[in-house]
Parts: structure tokens; sequence; C-alpha cells
């Protein structure tokens, strides 16, 4: 929906409110007119249910609104009179039209001085459950939101098994386009194979202000640009458009920012010509064959050999290895890693290793990289050079460069906006929704995001640029780590990950115990409290 017909759809909301409250207002002794005033009348509204004034606030916080609504609406019924499990149901199955019936139909009193407390245990379970959900849906939207690595595409710097806090406000929160979600899930409700969310209507894209602007080589958690797919059902299943907030969630190094010039050589980033220096915590991961007496993999569930053992994660850090032959006659096996530089002179020096070296990823015209169908000779070891598209500057648009913009064109400044823009090539010319282009101006800023794990990594190189509408993000504290490859759950923890920071740069340091400290300083303090309160009484 367009903001025109979202505030076409507002006073409808307005009219049906002033049409089916009006006479209430009046019999709680304020003026008609103040049930037709929009935000005038909600605050009003929250004097005569005797509620506080910032329950406003939440009715205008779309997904927490769907809470606040039906309780207003119970609320508002309970005021007059109406305060029954069936007048209760009626308010909440009618959307809250019951009120009309109260309004017009009924002479119910209402009642100023009202308890507000509830009646019955369940009924206090359920109203601290549902300001618990509101409480926790505030705070995953625009504050913190837990997150999972899944992948190794940034191991060393963030392990498969980590368990982080992301923050919201670093870079500005983005409210929620989705009207109608189930809280504080992202796009599936688990074990159910449904949607957790009606992809319309939805609101226009935006952003709170944020405190600080995206830096070169932050770890940065953003939405999936190119997901069209859905997770819930079968893979091979037909694409479904997912709005922007409810694509996958992915995170990356960003190393490339808006205006930049980036190229990849050798698996290294290169800017504006000069090679990118990484934090002194990140270390790139690349790809080696190793021939050895010995084998470096255990089987998987599966019964497939790609999983490394405890012993050769810990003893040599590397992260991925799979086994790709066995010569049975001498007993030497062929296996694949993924791992630093400082692995590789380790692992170099193991007597069982017959041989390692590093995998060459010659140059060929990828269909997988981005973007497809240029013509470049490019892989994902040698790359580029590639511009990023800055906020406000212009670049010329021809049957050359137009495959690196239309999708940003169409997609990012264009359907994803609320406009529909239709690049088409016609011979040597471009056109854009039918007329002719030669240049094109950037509406917002673009990055380039890569994981560290650089032959093994989903990333920038295979579906390009990813928009600033597309930042959710910044992870700051690792609060909890899984090891994947051991067994039993005490087993699994790092402890040494265990509430540390994602960024800064020397050793990392776990902050598990001033952590626990606070917590028993908490509850201590709460308990005194308590006994405090008891001995007055």
């Amino acid at each position: 929906m367009t903001i025109t017909q979202w505030f076409i759809f507002f006073l409808a909301v307005q009219l049906v409110h002033f049409l089916g409250t009006w006479k209430l207002y009046v019999r709680a002794g304020r003026q008609a007119w103040e049930a037709a005033v929009p935000v005038y009348n909600a605050v009003i509204l929250m004097k005569i249910i005797n509620r506080p004034w910032w329950w406003t606030i939440l009715l205008f916080i779309p997904i927490v609104n769907l809470i606040m609504f039906p309780v207003v609406w119970t609320e508002t019924a309970r005021s007059f009179g109406f305060n029954t499990y069936k007048d209760t149901a009626l308010v909440v199955l009618t959307c809250g039209l019951y009120l009309f019936y109260i309004n017009y139909a009924t002479d119910a009193p209402h009642i100023k001085e009202r308890d507000i407390n509830p009646k019955s245990s369940s009924g206090e379970w359920v109203s601290s459950i549902l300001f618990a959900i509101v409480a926790a849906t505030l705070v995953h939207t625009y504050f913190m939101q837990p997150f999972t690595i899944p992948t190794s595409s940034l191991e060393k710097t963030l392990l498969v098994g980590d368990y982080l806090f992301v923050s919201k406000f670093h870079y500005g929160a983005r409210t929620p386009m989705t009207t109608v979600a189930t809280p504080m899930l992202h796009d599936a409700i688990p074990y159910a194979g449904v949607k957790s969310y009606v992809s319309s209507p939805e609101l226009p894209y935006f952003r709170l202000p944020g405190f600080q602007k995206i830096k070169r080589n932050d770890i940065v958690v953003f939405s999936w640009p190119v997901d069209t797919l859905t997770v819930i059902t079968d893979p091979s299943s037909e694409a479904i458009y997912k709005p922007v907030d409810k694509k996958s969630n992915y995170v990356k190094r960003c190393v490339g920012l808006p205006g930049d010039s980036l190229e990849v050589r050798d698996g290294y980033v290169y800017i504006n010509g000069e090679r990118n220096e990484l934090p002194d915590r990140a270390r790139l991961q690349f790809s080696y064959k190793i021939v050895s007496k010995e084998l470096f993999v255990t089987q998987n569930e599966r019964g497939e050999y790609n999983v490394p053992t405890p012993f050769l994660a810990s003893r040599y850090d590397i992260s991925d290895i799979y086994l790709s032959n066995y010569d049975k006659e001498n007993r030497i096996y062929t296996q694949i890693a993924q791992m630093t530089q400082d692995s590789y002179q380790k692992l170099s020096n193991n007597a069982n290793v017959i041989n390692i070296s590093p995998i060459e990823i010659s140059n060929n015209i990828n269909s997988d990289l981005f973007p497809a169908r240029s013509g470049h000779d490019w892989s994902v070891q040698n790359y580029g050079p590639i511009y990023i598209p800055e906020h406000g500057k212009t670049v010329a648009i021809t049957t050359e460069t137009i495959p690196f913009y239309k999708r940003i064109i169409e997609v990012y400044e264009g359907s994803e906006m609320g406009i529909e823009n239709d690049i088409q090539v016609k011979g040597n010319s471009v056109t854009l929704n039918g007329n002719p282009i030669t240049e094109y101006t950037f509406k917002q800023d673009y990055y380039w995001m890569m994981g560290d794990n650089r032959h093994n990594s989903q990333d920038a190189r295979m579906w390009g640029y990813t928009p600033y509408t597309h930042v959710v993000g910044k992870p700051v504290f690792v609060w909890f780590s899984l090891d994947p490859n051991k067994n039993g759950f005490l087993n699994r923890i790092r402890w040494d990950r265990v509430f540390t920071t994602v960024g800064g740069d020397g050793k990392l340091t776990s902050y598990r115990y001033h952590f626990l400290g606070l917590v028993i300083l908490y509850f201590g303090f709460n308990f005194f409290r308590k006994k405090k309160k008891q001995k007055k009484a």
C-alpha cells in the first residue's frame, strides 16, 4: 500500500471508531467530537478506561498494536459493565464492532472508579503474558534481537553455534513493513510449516535514526536481498514473494562502502586499489587439498565424511573439511579443507601429511556470480573491479553496465519502495518505463558484504549489492556458544566465548563472571527489598 492508501485507511478507521464510540465518550463525561480527533481520541479513551496515556503509543507500533487493539476493545467494554467471558469473546471476535451494540443498543453507564486489577488468577496470568509479549516485541524489534550463526562464512570471528545479540539501534531500527505477523517470529512458525505473517498490506519503508554509520569491516546482519524462496516448505517449491523485513537474515563482513571501487585479487579485497586491512580478530580462510595417511574427518549422521574431528578443529583450527578420495591400496586420503594461513603452516608439519597445497580457482565465466550473463571472466578468487553505488551519485547506463544496476532500479529503488520500474534492453539502448535512459542517480546507499571464508561463503560475489533498506543491525555480543562437532550439552559449551564482544581488537575476553555477578546482585537486591517491605507491613 502507498502512503496515500494508508492515509485513507487511517481516516476510515477513525470514522469507524467515532461511529462506534461517540455515545460512550458522552456517557463518560467527555464531548462527542473528542471521539473523532485522530490520536487525541485515543488519549481520551485511555482516561475513560483508566489506563496510562502511553498506551496510545503502543496502538501505533506495528505488530504490538495487534495485541493492544483487542486489549483496548475489551477494556472499553468492561468500563461500561460488559465484563463477562461472553462479552470479552464477542468484542474480540468481532474486532471491536461489539462496541457498536454497547454504544447504540444499551444505556450502560460509565464505571468511573472501575477496579482494573484482574479478578482471577487466570486473568492475572493472561494479563502478565500479554504485556510480557508486548515488552519482548518492542525490545526484539527496536533494540536487540537474538541471532544464531548457522554457517562458517565468518569462521574464526563468529563460529557456527554462536548465539548473538544484534543491536538494532546502532544503525537505526527498521520499523516492520508487515502489519500482520506473529510477534518475535521471523518468516515461519516453528514445526507448523506455515508462514508467520501475512504479506499484505505492507507499510512503507521507514527507519529510526541511528547513532552510527556502517564502517568498513563491520560485521552486519541484513535481510538477504535476493531471498524470494520460502524455507518452510519443500525447497523445490515455487518461489514466493517475501517482504523485506521477512527475508532470511544473513551475517557478513561489510568490506565495501558506498562509493568504493572494489576488487578481489587471489581472495584478498582491494578498495580503490589498496588492500583492505582486516581487524586482528579476523582471519581469512581459503581452500586447501590435503594428501595424507591420516583421515582428519569423521562420519556425520548421514554417513558422509565432512565433519572435522574435535581434535583436528582444536589443534589445527580448521572449520570445514571433507573426504574427496581414498586410495585403498596405498591407504592414502585426499581431503579438502578451509583453513587459515596459520593452520596451513601447522598442518604442513604433521608427519602423516604427504602434501598440502592451496586450491587455485581459475578465472572463468561463471553464471553463479553477480551479475549473471555479464560476460566478465571472473571467479570467487579474482573478482571485479566493481563500483558500489552511493546515494546521490550518478552512473552511466549502457547495455554493458545495466546488468550491474538493473535489480537496483527495478527492485531496491522500485517495487520495494512501491514504485513500478521496468528496465528493458532494446538493441543498443536501455529504457526505463518505456523511456530511453543514459544515466541513473541512486536514491540510497549500497554495501558489499563478504565472508572471511573466501572459498566457502554465499556472499555479494553471488548476489551483488546490499541496499541500506535491508540492513538489520550490528552484532555486539555472543551470549552463548555451542560446538556442533561435540557430544553432550555441557561438553559442547564453548565457555571461553560465553558473554564475549563481537567487535574490538586483541584477545577475546569472556565477561560471563561479570554478568553472573550482576544477576546475583539484582536478585539479592530484590530479595532484601521485599523483606524490608514485609517488615514495614
